[in-house]
């Protein structure tokens, strides 16, 4: 079989790299193309070291060859990554701070908060020191999911400077602009208003020293998503969804919104809330109410990881109105839910700072549900 370059680089003229407009070739993502006998050589050149993206890459272009040109084409894809020793980290850097983790989801309703608030205490009970920083301005909910609706934020000096002392809640230490509003006051705020109040909350806070600091971002792709992620180094996002189709549309679009050009901020994952209602009478039936399995098929179409599902069980509604994270209770199928799901985000967490030169990085040795933290 004699293979023709011209033939080869107009298939791979139909596929681009996520997150590019332009196709492979006329991006300049492939390098070279070589062929010897019946077997084809592609050289790319991609501009981030996220595996998901090359593995992605990888695979588009073995199924463009065989499905355009011929199936029994071997084929080698050869992956370089430039300028990955120098990636491009946005904003100002929180000293103390080693990793920040934005939550987000595509639309309200789908669990974002509780899940962020449940996250923030099962990396508690890891180990880690967490804090949540509640960046929904319009409606803030962790001052009632860590039960401190009456608390206030004290002033305290630090190197000359007044700072605000976060409140601590199970561990957790959280800032929220419902600290600094009555429970009937309504924010009626705009975009820079509501910035300049989030700058306050992150820079001007004694937040001490975190392993991890998580964002609670308001639904959607607006304003608050743009001021924070133009303000702060992030680490990576996860994006909440539960199963039925309207949900996982506006998840999708929170997806490509940190993978996007100007955000480029590595996607560590999906989660599903609500994926199935047990009844506490029969803990091992599951029912499918909202649908089965969405979000994990929008990760696998995504090429992004399922970071784990989390049950429709009456337990969580309910520790979130009394103030007590569900996961607290041991043993529960709730707790375990966001044991797996927590492993499976430090695990990203890892290997996203493991791509990245002398940054600090959480390094994790999980053993009989133990975890030890280090710094390098």
């Amino acid at each position: 079989m004699k293979l023709d370059r011209k033939e080869i680089l107009k298939a791979l003229e139909t596929i681009s790299v996520a997150g590019e407009g332009k196709n492979m070739v006329e991006s300049g993502v492939v390098q070279n193309v070589m062929t010897f006998g019946d077997e084809v050589v592609v050289d790319l050149v991609l501009t981030t070291p996220a595996l998901h993206i090359k593995k992605r890459a990888e695979v588009d272009v073995m199924k463009a060859i065989h499905d355009q040109i011929d199936e029994k084409i071997k084929v080698k894809v050869n992956i370089k990554v430039e300028n990955a020793e120098k990636p491009e980290i946005k904003g100002k850097a929180i000293p103390g701070i080693s990793n920040i983790v934005a939550i987000s989801s595509g639309k309200g309703g789908v669990g974002k908060s509780t899940v962020t608030a449940n996250i923030a205490v099962t990396l508690t009970n890891m180990g880690f020191k967490v804090g949540v920083l509640d960046a929904d301005i319009y409606g803030p909910s962790m001052p009632i999911m860590f039960d401190v609706e009456n608390a206030r934020p004290i002033s305290v000096e630090v190197n000359g400077k007044s700072k605000m002392k976060p409140i601590t809640s199970y561990g957790v230490e959280i800032l929220s602009i419902g600290f600094f509003t009555r429970p009937d006051q309504a924010v009626i705020w705009r975009g820079p208003m509501a910035s300049k109040a989030l700058n306050q909350m992150i820079f001007d806070a004694d937040w001490g020293e975190l392993d991890f600091l998580l964002l609670d971002l308001p639904p959607g792709t607006g304003d608050i998503h743009l001021s924070i992620l133009q303000s702060l180094p992030v680490t990576g996002a996860v994006v909440v969804s539960t199963p039925q189709a309207v949900a996982l549309a506006d998840a999708k679009k929170g997806v490509s919104m940190f993978m996007s050009d100007s955000i480029n901020v590595p996607v560590l994952g999906i989660i599903e809330n609500m994926a199935y209602f047990t009844p506490e009478e029969l803990p091992n039936n599951k029912y499918y109410i909202f649908g089965e399995g969405g979000a994990r098929n929008l990760a696998q179409d995504l090429e992004v990881p399922f970071l784990g599902e989390v049950p429709l069980v009456q337990s969580i509604r309910e520790a979130g109105d009394y103030g007590r994270p569900a996961a607290l209770q041991e043993g529960t199928v709730v707790a375990n839910a966001f044991d797996a799901i927590v492993k499976n985000v430090v695990q990203e967490v890892v290997k996203r700072n493991d791509s990245l030169p002398a940054t600090e990085a959480v390094k994790i040795t999980t053993m009989a549900g133990c975890s030890a933290v280090g710094k390098n």
